[in-house]
Order: structure tokens, then C-alpha cells, then sequence
């Protein structure tokens, strides 16, 4: 499936943002709200006392009976800027003053809504060896959680037997009427919420959260042992997160209508400046360019500082370029699932059997009995929202006492579930509470969102996968397990899916990674989880392809010590950006760096940009038979001082792939080496705007260590 060009979809923005000057009377003066990036060189003249009173200045000179007024100042820790109101007039002269970089326009976010330790190889806290003994469980570490807040009271995020907050923390926790300052301790640092971009009305103005899904995603990044955790009688076990002794720093950016990319920046900004070590987001839209796209602005302003940014992939799966998030300095993670499910059958009154999953915890239905099978759509309701199950939607006469089938769609979480189960045909539910061992496992889920990557089609996206599917985690003691007004029941615990309880299990693995290893950039961790992880479900079969899961499925004991690491600098993502064709403007407006593209475009193509993956796409133009490319990786060495390390090339299929050269031999710990992979492949029969995807890999071992990236092939017929 093709996609539209980046050109086209920059031209597009800018025109629907910006008015055009030459037909005035045409304009649409109607406000919006405007990220505004000032020049990271431009210097706060000496008259004005702070930022934000030079900002409010440039603001006065706008043709406005009374000036706007600023919604956000970024402190420049991640952004430097602000953000503002405007008319398209106002933005069009405040883009003409001089200190002004670029201006976008703030954009609507949603949510990407304990036995995944266990199912990683985690262990208990008894265990005396390995990764969270390695790590002291993240103690010493700070996780920023971007989401809906907190519930800080859950037993998830108790101080016992945590030591006295990291001397290095500088944020605080603000003070409201339904969260003091008190809320905060030895395990919550710090809790801020940012809401001027979304002027919430019906939620707490606090870090507390109303939703769930942000104390749910906290205590899968760093929630404490609890035991012993259910929800409504199901996943019966110990609860805990990824990095148990983590502190924890939360920064509310989403309301009922979602999250404001304005809001979302503010909050990076303030979380780098207050000293957090891992960032971890749940959140996506659309994809756009980098230039555009808050969250990879502010994602690259923490990489810069030394802070690991991950993020959810997305629940547009399984369907081709649904993945979000895809900028390549964000960890982006995909869903997979767990060994532990929860069947259900419906069986039909012909006596097939149709398996499913419940968390039903009410009384049984009648053994041997069966109910009246109704579809909402046509039988239940008013048509396309009864088809939907959705609340308010079906008529309680009619549906009491029957089985309703409902279509999948746009309802929330489990609002489908809220229905008294509502002539022929007829059917029944047996209810099977939690079943372990299950086979196979992992498997992406189907929701999660898939590559190739939209904008960059030569950086593998998602870049892997983690538990993402069915995951017990914290959950507020004021909203019900569903979600929903009329479900008056309360829960310390909840099961929730998405990538959004993806992200933070890599979020917490890498506080953990952090924490063994201090050195270790952003990108080596990273780096350490991809080359790590595995492909190879618990029946030994391969899952699926890469452009579901990049390079697999995260491993956490085997990403502590990876043997080499593929390791980035900004500076590398400044050249890839210059070989993925974007002005030198541009580029400061993600970087804040200046760049001279000059050298980068003579060096190579952004497909050399040193990732732990490897992706091209062939344009199948013209005549030519034969296509190649190459790749330019450096590996450096963080296992033994002095080692060996051997390549193993497995091409694409029907592809020819060579290594110089095939050994690596390492003198001690730190050393780089470099290597070139080239892959060559014949034209493949295809109809116009057809493509057909392969993949291989390379393996370098040293006997000890097996560091794996994937090779992928794109072949694209032109329209």
C-alpha cells in the first residue's frame, strides 16, 4: 500500500494551517492554538526580565485590539519556545519576526489504551541474581510517566523499605484541594499536571487520576510487590512492576477529550528539568514530519540530555503503516501477548462452540441452559450505535435475560460487558477463569500497530515488542473497573490491553538497564533490547514478520549484557535527518542544533543511520534488473575486553546478502569496529502500487553472545 509523500502531506499542513497573504479576504480568522519554536541561538534581549515577558512582547506587536496572552513558556530543557492562541493573521506576522523558527499547530492526542514479570524472567524479589539484582530494582532511577495521572494511595506505590529520594531529583510535587503535596513520598517524586492546552471541566485540575489508564501504566513501569492481586477474581497472583523500587514522577497531560500536543511538550520539558532518567508515553496520533510532530520534538530534546524515551506504537493493527511514534531516537513498542488468558466459550444452540475470552465475575448462567441470541444492530436498539453496544444505546426490555452480539468498534474498554447478557437462535456462556501455560505465546496482538514506517521507510518500525495484552496493573479506587458512570463496582487491580501497557514494560526494563548500566546512552539500551530479543514463540515456531514486531520480543535478562551495542549520538540523528531530505530549518526546529547537510549527503543515506535494525525500500523505476544497497553499521564493544565476534548472514529470500568483513576482533571494552552489509536482489513481478516485503538477518556471535539485527526488503511497484 502506498502512502503519500512527505512533501505532500508537509504541503498540505501548511496550507490548512497558514492563510494565504494574497487574498485576505478569504481568511478564516478563527483562533487556534500554535507551538511557537524560537531559534535556539536568538538571545532574550536584556530589557526583558524573563522569557515569558519577551514572548508576551513579541505577542503585543500583533494586530490584536489586545495581545494574546501565552498558554505555555517552555523552560527550554527539552523546547525553547512557547505556545500560543492565534488568528491565521496573528501567525503570520509573528512567523515573520526574526527570532521566530517555526510555528505548529497544537494537535489532539489519544491513549493507547501480575504475570508479565514472571513471563519475562524476572523472577520474585527473593531472586539473587540477575537483572533486578544487578540493578537494585531501579532504585536509585526516576521513570516520568506522561498520561492521566496517578492514584496514589493503590498499594502499588507504597514507600516500604525504599531509601531516601535520588539526591539528583530537582522536581516537586504541586499542591491542589484533591491532591496535596503530602500525596508525594519516597516512591511518587514528583507529580505535575498540564491542562492550559485542554481547559479540562469535569476532572480532577490535578496529578489525580479520573481515568485509570495512567496509575494502570505507572505501576506497570514501577509498581511495588503486591500480593495478593486479582481483579474481580481474575489473574489471581503477585502484582509488579518492571522496576519495583523505580521512583516514580508523573506528569498529567490527558483529559477526557485526550492530549494536547502542547501540553505533551510542556510536560518533557518540565520532566527533563526536573532530572528524570526515562520517559515513558502511552499516547499517539497521526504520523507527520518530524518538524511537526511535538513528541518527537521533545523526545529528542530528553535523548540529548541522556534520557531514554519510550513510546506505544499504536492500536491501529493489524492492518500495513499504522504504527505511530516512529521517530528513531523513540523506543517504539508494539503488543504482544501473554502465556495467561481467559476463556470463555459461547455455545450455540446447534452446539458449536465459539471460544473466547471474559473477565465476567457475576454469577453463572444456568448449566444446560440456553438464552436467546440477539444481534444489536438489527434486534436490540436504534441501528449503529446499538450495534456498538454503546451505553444508553439498547433497550433494556428487549435485551433482559438474552445473549447480545455486538459489532467491535469505537466503544471503551469494557462497556460492551455492561448489558443484561440481552426467539432463536440461542446460545450460552461458560465462563473459565484465568488458564496458564497458554499456547502459543507471545503472538502480536492483532490491535497493535504495524509498519513500515510512514515517514521513514528505512528505520524497522515498531521497534519490538513487549506484554501488552490482558495486563493486571493499579487501578483508582473512585473508577469502576469499566470505565463506566452507571458500574458503581471498585477494584485495587484492573486488566487492560493496548500498546499502552506495552510501553511502560520497556519503560521500566530500561530504568532497570539504567541502572546496571550508568554509561549506557539512550541508544545503547535500545540498542541492547532489540539485539536481544527473540522471534521464536513457546512452540518453537517463528512469529509472524518484522513489520509487526521489528526485531522481536523484548528479553530482559539477555539485554543485560548484549556483547555489542549499535550506539547514536545526536549528531547522527542530525545527519540522518539531512540524508532524509529535510532543510537545515527543519532540522533546528527538532534539534535546536545547527546543521550543514553538505558532508552528511556526500557520506551516505539515511538507511546508514547506525540502528540495530536494517530496512530498504526498492523503488522498482524504469528498466534496471538488479537493485543493491548498502549499510554502514559500527558496533561497540560492551561484553568481554578481549573477544571474537563471527557474522552469520541469512538473506532475504531470493536475495543475495554479504558481510565485510565477517569477523570483528575486539582488544577490549569501549573498542569500536565497523562493518558493511550489502544486499543485492532481481526486479520481482509486480502489479502497479504492489510491494512485497522479505526479511532476513545477521547474527554476530563470539560464542557467548548472539547480537541479531533484522534485514528488510521492501520491493514497491510504482503506480
Amino acid at each position: 500500500m502506498a502512502s503519500p509523500s512527505p512533501l505532500f502531506l508537509l504541503l498540505i499542513l501548511l496550507f490548512s494551517i497558514l492563510p494565504s497573504p494574497t487574498s485576505p479576504s478569504s481568511i478564516n480568522d478563527t483562533p487556534s492554538t500554535y507551538i511557537v519554536s524560537v531559534h535556539p541561538d536568538a538571545v532574550k534581549p536584556s530589557i526583558f526580565p524573563t522569557h515569558s515577558h519577551w514572548y508576551q512582547s513579541s505577542l503585543s506587536s500583533l494586530l490584536s485590539p489586545s495581545p494574546p496572552l501565552l498558554i505555555h513558556t517552555y523552560t527550554g530543557a527539552a523546547f525553547h519556545g512557547f505556545s500560543v492562541k492565534l488568528s491565521p493573521t496573528q501567525a503570520l506576522l509573528l512567523r515573520a519576526q526574526p527570532h521566530v523558527l517555526s510555528l505548529l499547530p497544537d494537535r489532539l492526542r489519544r491513549l493507547h489504551t501480575t504475570r508479565s514479570p514472571h513471563f519475562l524472567g524476572l523472577g520474585t524479589s527473593t531472586d539473587s541474581a540477575g537483572l533486578l539484582k544487578d540493578s537494585d530494582f531501579g532504585s536509585d532511577l526516576v521513570v516520568a510517566v506522561l498520561d492521566t495521572g496517578i492514584s496514589p494511595d493503590r498499594q502499588s506505590f507504597h514507600v516500604r523499605d525504599l531509601p531516601p529520594v535520588p539526591t539528583k531529583w530537582k522536581g516537586s510535587c504541586v499542591n491542589t484541594p484533591d491532591f496535596p503535596s503530602s500525596s508525594c513520598n519516597r516512591k511518587l517524586v514528583g507529580a505535575k499536571f498540564f491542562c492550559a492546552g485542554y481547559e479540562a471541566t469535569n476532572e480532577f485540575r490535578s496529578p489525580r487520576d479520573s481515568d485509570g489508564h495512567g496509575t494502570h501504566t505507572a505501576s506497570i513501569a514501577a509498581g511495588r510487590y503486591v500480593y495478593p492481586a486479582s481483579t474481580l477474581g481474575y489473574a489471581r497472583g503477585l502484582a509488579a512492576g518492571m522496576a519495583p523500587k523505580a521512583r516514580l514522577a508523573v506528569y498529567k497531560v490527558c483529559w477526557t477529550a485526550g492530549c494536547y500536543d502542547s501540553d505533551i511538550l510542556a510536560a518533557f520539558d518540565a520532566a527533563v528539568a526536573d532530572g528524570v532518567d526515562v520517559i515513558s508515553l502511552s499516547v499517539g496520533g497521526v504520523v507527520v514530519p518530524y518538524y511537526l510532530d511535538a513528541i518527537a520534538i521533545g523526545a529528542f530534546g530528553a535523548m540529548d540530555r541522556g534520557i531514554f524515551v519510550s513510546a506505544s506504537a499504536g492500536n491501529g493493527g493489524p492492518g500495513a503503516l499504522t504504527v505511530t511514534n516512529v521517530a528513531p531516537w523513540v523506543t517504539t513498542v508494539g503488543a504482544g501477548t501473554l502465556d495467561r488468558d481467559f476463556p470463555a466459550d459461547v455455545k450455540l444452540g446447534n452446539g458449536k462452540v465459539i471460544p473466547g475470552m471474559s473477565v465476567y465475575s457475576g454469577p453463572g448462567l444456568a448449566p444446560g441452559k440456553t438464552y436467546p441470541l440477539v444481534y444489536a444492530g438489527t434486534q436490540a436498539g436504534d441501528g449503529y450505535s446499538s450495534s456498538l453496544c454503546l451505553e444508553g444505546s439498547l433497550d433494556p426490555k428487549f435485551v433482559a435475560g438474552k445473549i447480545v452480539m455486538c459489532d467491535r468498534g469505537i466503544n471503551s474498554r469494557a462497556a460492551k460487558g455492561e448489558v443484561p447478557n440481552s426467539p432463536p437462535p440461542t446460545a450460552t456462556i461458560v465462563f473459565k477463569g484465568t488458564r496458564l501455560g497458554v499456547k502459543p505465546a507471545p503472538v502480536v496482538a492483532s490491535f497493535s500497530a504495524r509498519g513500515p514506517n510512514p515517514e521513514s521507510p528505512e528505520i524497522l518500525k515498531p521497534d519490538l515488542v513487549a506484554p501488552g495484552l490482558n495486563i493486571l496493573a493499579a487501578w483508582p479506587d473512585k473508577v469502576s473497573p469499566s470505565g463506566i458512570p452507571s458500574d458503581h463496582r471498585t477494584t485495587e487491580f484492573n486488566i487492560l490491553s493496548g500498546t499502552s501497557m506495552a510501553c511502560p514494560h520497556v519503560s521500566g526494563l530500561a530504568a532497570l538497564l539504567k541502572a546496571a548500566h550508568p554509561e549506557w546512552s539512550p541508544a545503547a539500551i535500545k540498542s541492547a533490547f532489540m539485539t536481544t530479543a527473540y522471534t521464536v514463540d513457546n512452540r518453537g515456531e517463528t512469529m509472524l514478520d518484522e513489520s509487526d514486531f521489528g526485531s522481536g520480543h523484548v528479553h530482559p535478562q539477555k539485554a543485560m549484557d548484549p556483547g555489542l551495542v549499535y550506539d547514536l549520538t545526536t549528531f547522527d540523528y542530525v545527519d540522518f535527518l539531512c540524508n532524509s531530505n529535510y532543510t537545515e530549518q527543519n532540522i533546528k526546529v527538532v534539534t535546536r542544533k545547527n546543521a550543514d547537510c553538505s558532508g552528511a549527503r556526500r557520506a551516505g543515506h539515511s538507511g546508514n543511520l547506525n540502528y540495530p535494525s536494517m530496512a530498504v525500500v526498492f523503488q522498482q523505476y524504469g528498466i534496471k534488473q538488479k537493485m543493491s544497497t548498502h549499510f554502514i553499521r559500527t558496533v561497540t564493544n560492551v561484553g568481554d575486553g578481549e573477544s571474537v565476534y563471527s557474522a552469520r548472514v541469512v538473506a532475504p529470500a531470493g536475495m543475495a546478502a554479504t558481510v565485510k568483513p565477517e569477523k570483528l576482533v575486539f582488544r577490549r571494552v569501549g573498542q569500536k569496529l565497523n562493518f558493511l552489509v550489502r544486499v543485492q536482489t532481481r526486479v520481482a513481478k509486480l502489479a502497479p502500487g504492489g510491494s512485497v516485503m522479505k526479511s532476513g538477518f545477521i547474527v554476530w556471535s563470539d560464542g557467548k553472545h548472539n547480537v541479531t539485527s533484522p534485514i528488510v526488503v521492501t520491493l514497491q511497484q510504482p503506480l
